[in-house]
């Protein structure tokens, strides 16, 4: 083989390196992980505390916590995924979150449910965006991004599908049960679909760019990657604390808990769009101008909502734009470690950059409701987030990495080749 094709299969570059199972596994995977370990404990948690008698504040810490649990083990799945690919990891991680449901559908006092909850957390590490994130930008490079937005589209379903199916299944069975016909869903459709779709060789990491002779440690300790950690993490405890105080807000301003319900639904659809509106916005500009533009969206969206008290329309708009938002940021991240210091080290990277702004967006809804009342009412709330979002917009920009640092030049936007997944 010559050096130019083996260099190709060697990197994930190449067509045969890119096991065409894979995209559509990981889409329904993403879809069915995130929406049964995540998104059908809103769902459950009213009845689950008319059932048990629990606090909701103790059902959702417990949750929280297991947010948190994976924000930490993700630094580990990082590390693993880089060596070992993403499918053992993926496939553990599959049947660890059905066992990990199980526990919580049986548990019969709060520790047994937290039990449950730090193990789903494990799961999550596992099994949520950032292990299909490394297994995408390794196999797909430098094709990545179309990847990425296809697998995060899908991931925006999993509220649209599993939400309402738990609520069917909860009106006709206990949430005990609810659990267990979940925990079956998830076994059935996730282990075997990581345990064969992700068997493929999983590609040596291309070597690391000549300026970065120390390695991912060099990375770490430089100023740009714990500028942006910084950026990301107030950015993030910024954007949950918004989302879940966005149906307060809105009740506090007198209009209905169905309208409330909309402008939060409405959102989710401009999440979904934004995802679509990314490759266009990496190819015009630059990494760090890309971030910091994003961020200050995201703070003069939040301080639009905190702000204008109606007409409803109106209100409706800035939720869709705030999504939209949301949807881009979800991406950028995604590609932060990518874009300045390749993929040699994506997955441990990743890891350590995303795991304080999993903690921060684990802690935010907390935090926003603990805030509001100190404050004056969700209004305020909202306007010192958006000048949290502004610091973290300025934050990031002394996240731009030097030439000794990243990989590519902060100024200059970077050229993703858009070709379909194959």
């Amino acid at each position: 083989m010559p050096e130019t094709q083996a260099s190709v299969a060697a990197t994930g570059t190449g067509d045969r390196s890119r096991p065409r199972a894979v995209l559509p596994a990981l889409c329904l995977t993403q879809i069915t992980s995130w929406g049964i370990v995540y998104y059908a404990f809103p769902v459950l948690n009213p009845a689950i505390t008319a059932d048990t008698g629990w606090s909701a504040g103790a059902t959702t810490a417990a949750f929280s916590a297991a947010l948190v649990v994976s924000a930490t083990a993700g630094i580990y799945v990082g590390r693993v995924l880089d060596h070992r690919g993403p499918r053992t990891v993926m496939t553990a991680g599959s049947v660890l979150g059905a066992l990990s449901l199980l526990v919580i559908a049986a548990a019969p006092n709060l520790p047994l449910f937290f039990t449950g909850w730090l193990l789903a957390g494990a799961a999550m590490a596992a099994t949520f965006y950032q292990p299909a994130f490394a297994a995408l930008t390794r196999w797909w490079a430098p094709d990545h991004i179309r990847a990425l937005t296809i697998v995060t589209l899908a991931g925006g379903l999993a509220s649209t599908v599993f939400a309402p199916l738990t609520g069917i299944l909860a009106d006709h069975m206990s949430w005990r049960a609810t659990y267990v016909v979940l925990a079956g869903i998830l076994a059935a459709l996730t282990v075997p679909a990581h345990a064969l779709a992700l068997k493929a060789p999983w590609p040596p990491a291309p070597p690391s760019p000549p300026h970065l002779t120390g390695g991912h440690e060099q990375v770490v300790r430089s100023r740009a990657f714990r500028m942006l950690a910084a950026a990301f993490t107030l950015s993030a405890f910024a954007m949950y604390a918004v989302v879940i105080g966005l149906v307060p807000l809105l009740l506090e301003r007198g209009y209905t808990t169905t309208q409330a319900a909309w402008a939060l639904g409405l959102g989710g659809a401009g999440q979904t769009l934004g995802r679509t509106l990314y490759a266009t916005l990496a190819r015009h500009l630059g990494v760090t101008a890309r971030t910091v533009t994003l961020i200050a969206l995201g703070a003069l969206t939040t301080a639009a909502l905190g702000a204008v008290a109606g007409p409803y329309p109106l209100l409706l708009a800035a939720s869709v734009l705030a999504g939209v938002i949301r949807g881009n940021l979800t991406l950028l991240q995604a590609t932060a470690v990518t874009d300045r210091w390749g993929t040699t080290h994506y997955g441990r990277l990743s890891g350590l950059l995303g795991a304080p702004a999993h903690a921060a967006a684990a802690l935010a809804p907390f935090a926003g409701a603990v805030l509001a009342g100190p404050l004056g009412g969700y209004p305020a709330l909202f306007t010192v987030l958006a000048a949290l979002s502004i610091t973290a917009a300025v934050t990031a920009l002394a996240a731009r990495p030097h030439s000794q640092e990243g990989s590519t030049h902060p100024n200059r936007p970077q050229r993703h080749t858009l070709q379909p997944p194959r």
